[in-house]
């Protein structure tokens, strides 16, 4: 069979963004096809997303009720990939922060990885537009302190633009991934590095979404903070 890559997006209010986004994505690589996982958008999201899908075949959704939080969405498009076989999965917001100009990037460094990384800070270079000095500080620092309580050698583990073999998702036991939030992105990199599977990094330039709001949160802040200390302590007793 040949291989097939599914990018996976979760959405939320995302009306002015997904049409041009999903275009996009389909125009970088013949293999790609994008599922859209749509939290009962008020905004009628998942409405103009069902309208492409009856135009294009590779485009799907999942209409979820309600928010659910990012890392349940991504969780439910793993699952919803694996079913189907698809050779690499692939993660990335729907806002433009992620530009789909990289993807075929990704799509070559996965030759030679499990799991390939958007960084935005690799080797200490920051590649980040129009964020506001306090929210790159905190990005920045968040990520020095991951790297220090959990050994996990990635410049950039709160980064969710990302593409997996789909044998690394096989190998985790998807209910037992505790985290929601930002925090999912470290707790599914420290998974992938704990079962020894290959990670590699790639530079991205990250810039701020111009449309819509940003999902940060106090209570997404909080859990990053704590979950890597819970990480750090499910590893060393033998229960991650």
């Amino acid at each position: 069979m040949p291989e097939r890559a599914l990018v996976i997006v979760p959405t939320y209010n995302e009306r002015e963004n997904i049409e041009r986004l999903i275009e996009r994505v389909l125009a970088q690589d013949d293999r790609l096809e994008i599922l859209v996982v749509d939290d009962g958008s008020p905004d009628g999201t998942g409405a103009v997303v069902d309208a492409v899908v009856a135009a294009n075949a590779r485009v799907h959704v999942l209409h979820r009720p309600r928010k659910m939080g990012l890392g349940t969405a991504y969780l439910a498009g793993f699952r919803w990939a694996l079913d189907r076989d698809y050779t690499f999965i692939l993660e990335m917001d729907a806002d433009f922060s992620h530009d789909p100009i990289h993807l075929p990037q990704f799509l070559a460094a996965v030759a030679n990885a499990d799991l390939v990384v958007g960084s935005r800070y690799q080797h200490g270079r920051v590649t980040v537009v129009n964020w506001p000095i306090t929210r790159l500080m905190l990005s920045y620092g968040a990520n020095i302190y991951a790297r220090r309580v959990t050994g996990l050698k990635l410049w950039d583990a709160t980064g969710g633009f990302k593409c997996f073999r789909r044998e690394v998702l096989a190998s985790i036991n998807l209910d037992d991934v505790r985290s929601n939030g930002y925090a999912f992105q470290i707790e599914m990199s420290f998974r992938a590095w704990r079962k020894h599977f290959r990670i590699a990094e790639i530079p991205i330039v990250f810039v701020d979404r111009s449309e819509g709001q940003s999902k940060m949160s106090f209570n997404i802040q909080r859990e990053a903070f704590w979950m890597v200390w819970r990480l750090r302590w499910w590893a060393l007793t033998g229960t991650l």
